[in-house]
């Protein structure tokens, strides 16, 4: 027996783009459905949505590790664990609990240098925008919108990207609410807390500006007023693990810039 798995099948995206960032993608070899990072995973076998697996796939690849991602694939982990397989689900909600996943799924794989210097390279990367965010004349007001019937606000690892990126969380209380019933706002109270920059992030649906503009009594709103109204995908914001602190808080640090230039005047 190796002595570090060999065969990994992952039910979420972020622990494949994670594996494949520190050099064990040859190690992948069943992925989610949804898996769109890094392109070469695309082809591998997918075996599982984000709430349902197909076990007889999972099975014929004959894994030595199942990674899964939490509450919400509970059944699915009970299920394999049931049938006598070896699964590590991660449940990581903050940005620190990202960089910890990132050292701890390279650990369990035998490559903790590899995942140290590359949870380093995440911060540094955090720490570079953070710094350019502080030369800003302002701090944009921010409601992130993690879905639009009912209106949730941003997960935990969300707002506090957006307050790396440069803004101010408008309901910053709500962001160690794991559950998403519990993150509910009623759009009064978003008109209420008037924010400068809307960021819609609908998974599995794309988001129509036109119809975040056009809810009632949102017309005054800042970010409705200025046509600071953007789209951020899922899979580069609310997938926690190196797509979010890359490519996800880069797109949220460009649209609110435009924001503040474009109201600053300058």
């Amino acid at each position: 027996m190796a002595a570090y798995p060999q065969r990994i099948v992952c039910l979420t995206e972020e622990t494949t783009e994670t594996l494949y960032r520190i050099g064990a993608g040859d190690r992948v070899v069943g992925v989610s459905g949804y898996t769109v990072r890094p392109i070469e995973a695309r082809q591998k076998p997918r075996v599982s949505a984000f709430i349902n697996a197909r076990f007889d796939k999972i099975e014929a690849l004959d894994p030595d590790l199942i990674l899964a991602f939490s509450d919400l694939q509970a059944d699915i982990v009970a299920e394999l664990v049931r049938r006598g397989h070896t699964v590590v689900t991660f449940n990581q909600r903050s940005v620190a609990e990202i960089l910890q996943m990132i050292r701890v799924l390279a650990g369990i794989v035998g490559l903790s240098g590899a995942g140290e210097a590359l949870a380093d390279e995440l911060e540094r990367g955090l720490d570079s925008i953070r710094a350019v965010a502080a030369t800003w004349p302002r701090r944009p007001r921010v409601f992130f919108e993690e879905w639009d019937s009912p209106l949730i606000s941003g997960i935990r690892w969300v707002e506090e990207l957006v307050e790396v990126a440069g803004g101010d969380p408008v309901f910053p209380h709500l962001r160690s609410a794991g559950l998403a019933k519990d993150r509910i706002v009623s759009p009064d109270a978003v008109r209420d807390a008037g924010p400068d920059v809307i960021l819609a992030s609908w998974c599995g649906k794309k988001v129509r500006p036109e119809r975040i503009a056009g809810r009632p009594g949102w017309s005054d709103v800042p970010a409705v007023h200025n046509g600071h109204i953007y789209e951020i995908k899922s899979t580069y914001i609310l997938q926690p693990g190196p797509a979010s602190l890359t490519d996800g808080v880069r797109q949220v640090h460009d649209r609110l810039a435009h924001a503040v230039k474009t109201t600053s005047g300058g």
